[in-house]
């Protein structure tokens, strides 16, 4: 073998050596990733998730289109875990906490599931669900503080992550004062859920997000308010009696 020869034979192998270690680098680092996102979410290869969606107003089986969108951007997240999702109306989820991981999305006025939710899980926060009057409406009370819609212009989601039950699966919270809401939380958790990861790990928090200026933007333009978890999950003193 002449050297110019034994030149090109090495170069061969130095380049297989070489895409084989980036393919393995590569195979390994989206594994790890897959893990930490498996993690985070609570779900496994193979797993089932629950999704519980509220129903349109004034149907009996008709889910929002809206709702509809932010079930598909959960869905996406689903898959990539590995995970199946499996959906299912707000007053046929008969099921406890931690056996399997949840998405429940919707107010507590038209799912009753995020009414149960809020009331075992966050003590701290309310939600209205009385028509009148119309400024309160849907309007958010936690850590003293209160968020009112408005339509539009100004509507506030909780997303959280909590668990409970012996199974140790979260459930993830997306509770807006309007669909459009719903929808912001989920594309902000597609898109910060390695971030979120970073910053609580397994563990729980309650975000308040703020969806700017739907009107113009769609649930596109999100910002983050305030970390509650503590508030939200910390029921409030009990009022003194009265002597």
């Amino acid at each position: 073998m002449n050297e110019d020869l034994r030149n090109v034979v090495l170069g061969v192998l130095a380049t297989g050596v070489s895409g084989s270690l980036g393919w393995l680098a590569r195979t390994y680092l989206w594994r790890r990733a897959l893990r930490r996102r498996q993690a985070f979410f609570g779900l496994r290869d193979g797993s089932e998730c629950l999704l519980v969606v509220n129903r349109k107003a004034g149907s009996e089986r008709a889910v929002h289109n809206v709702d509809v969108s932010a079930l598909l951007e959960l869905s996406a997240l689903i898959k990539d875990c590995g995970a199946r999702p499996e959906i299912v109306q707000h007053d046929e989820a008969r099921q406890g906490l931690g056996d399997v991981t949840e998405f429940c999305v919707g107010g507590p006025y038209s799912n009753r599931r995020m009414a149960a939710h809020l009331s075992s899980l966050l003590p701290g926060l309310t939600m209205s669900v009385e028509p009148e009057p119309i400024a309160d409406r849907s309007m958010f009370t936690v850590g003293g503080e209160v968020y009112r819609c408005v339509n539009g212009s100004t509507e506030y989601v909780v997303l959280a992550r909590l668990t409970g039950g012996e199974g140790g699966r979260p459930v993830f919270l997306l509770c807006g004062q309007a669909a459009i809401a719903n929808q912001s939380a989920s594309r902000y958790l597609a898109r910060h859920h390695e971030k979120l990861a970073r910053t609580y790990g397994s563990g729980p928090f309650v975000l308040l997000l703020k969806v700017v200026n739907s009107d113009a933007y769609g649930p596109d333009v999100v910002e983050l308010v305030a970390d509650v978890t503590s508030a939200a999950r910390t029921a409030p003193a009990p009022e003194p009696a009265a002597t």
